[in-house]
């Protein structure tokens, strides 16, 4: 059964017409009308990189005493210790109020990158329910690592990238931490299940130093180099961060067709720099690490720190995220042409009113369509107290 939206004609008199998932070229008669006379029609954002799992973080999430001082520091006493602390009802209520949150802001889709050590078989699956249910389109994966149990919790990571059933918005793909956290053995079994799977890696790489040097110290050029020499970089991976990449390792990477991600908020708010050689690969998208995916404000983020840079290269960023979504669901087109995602969003005033997500209406004056924001985000505090105690 053919199902189809129209939204518009919009203030400009744009019209699109959304049939089965796709935006198409002609209007189906049949198809139920969105009007937005006052409002403007714009392509769904794209978050390149995010952490789910970090949603309950700004509900009072105690601070590290005492303060973290390097990058090292941070994951220690910080994120290592929240994703350790992680059970099913404290990440199920983080990837909802988190997913609300970005589709009221006009994100559409976001690739996550998952971890959890004591919650590793099922965690995927709690990822992928919160966002059928509330409609946003997701990439997810586990970031297998061997830093707190050794292989057994890499291969225990390999094997859940696998379990994700997908669906029209739900797409599964191979994960790493960082290289820095895990054995060349892992590295090439991680290539091996992307080949198995058909799928590509997403990778912490050259975020801070120290995952450089650890690849020196383990006898390789960097990074990079070594999950090449390791075969588990098929075209296509997702590199996030990459702020300690060479020029070079950049142009390498955008022969071989990987897939570069600039978080911007979160390297400044991490004191790891500013990644100004990705100027040197046009596959370069924006994502947020985790902090709220609202993409507008993560671009503005963007901007400034470009400008400080003297990085001319940073426009167009946060739409490259439409071209690396389509290679991922095998869309033909981008934005608002036939063929490009039915993703779509409404804004009036720069607020956003409407959101469809694959032909589906999941914001709507405003609001999310079948759910309730005040209630996920009750959920959410409620459950990050007891975060927090799991923490402590």
């Amino acid at each position: 059964m053919t199902r189809s939206i129209t939204l518009g004609p919009d203030r400009t008199g744009r019209t699109v017409a959304i049939v089965d998932g796709l935006i198409a070229e002609t209007v189906d008669p049949a198809a139920a009308v969105v009007a937005c006379p006052d409002g403007e029609i714009a392509p769904g954002a794209v978050c390149a990189h995010t952490h789910l799992y970090s949603g309950l973080a700004s509900y009072g999430m105690p601070p590290a005493e005492p303060a973290p001082r390097t990058f090292i520091e941070i994951l220690e006493k910080v994120w290592w210790r929240l994703d350790r602390a992680l059970d099913a009802d404290t990440l199920r209520a983080s990837a909802r109020d988190y997913i609300a949150k970005a589709l009221l802001s006009g994100t559409t889709s976001l690739i996550d990158h998952h971890e959890s050590p004591h919650f590793i078989r099922g965690s995927l699956q709690v990822l992928a329910d919160a966002a059928e249910d509330l409609g946003v389109r997701v990439l997810l994966t586990f970031g297998a690592t061997e830093r707190n149990f050794g292989r057994a919790e890499a291969e225990t990571g390999l094997v859940e990238c696998g379990n994700v059933e997908e669906t029209p918005l739900v797409r599964r793909l191979v994960g790493l931490h960082a290289s820095f956290t895990v054995s060349d053995d892992t590295i090439r079994s991680a290539g091996d299940l992307c080949r198995a799977l058909g799928t590509v890696m997403h990778v912490h790489v050259a975020e801070a130093v120290d995952d450089v040097e650890d690849a020196r110290t383990r006898g390789y050029a960097g990074p990079l180099e070594r999950l090449l020499e390791l075969d588990a970089l098929p075209i296509g991976s997702i590199l996030a961060h990459g702020v300690h990449l060479s020029a070079d390792q950049v142009r390498q990477a955008d022969r071989l067709g990987l897939w570069l991600v600039q978080n911007p908020r979160s390297n400044e708010g991490n004191r790891v720099g500013y990644p100004v050689n990705l100027r040197h690969s046009d596959k370069v998208a924006l994502g947020c690490d985790g902090w709220p995916a609202d993409m507008a404000v993560e671009e503005a983020a963007l901007v400034r720190l470009a400008t400080t840079h003297g990085d001319d290269r940073a426009a167009g960023r946060l739409d490259a995220g439409q071209r690396l979504i389509a290679e991922r669901f095998g869309f033909a087109a981008t934005g608002l042409n036939p063929g490009a995602a039915g993703d779509v969003v409404v804004r009036e005033g720069g607020k956003v009113m409407t959101v469809v997500v694959g032909g589906r209406l999941v914001v709507h004056g405003g609001r999310l369509v079948g759910a309730d924001a005040e209630a996920i985000e009750a959920s959410a505090r409620a459950e990050a107290e007891r975060l927090w105690q799991r923490m402590a």
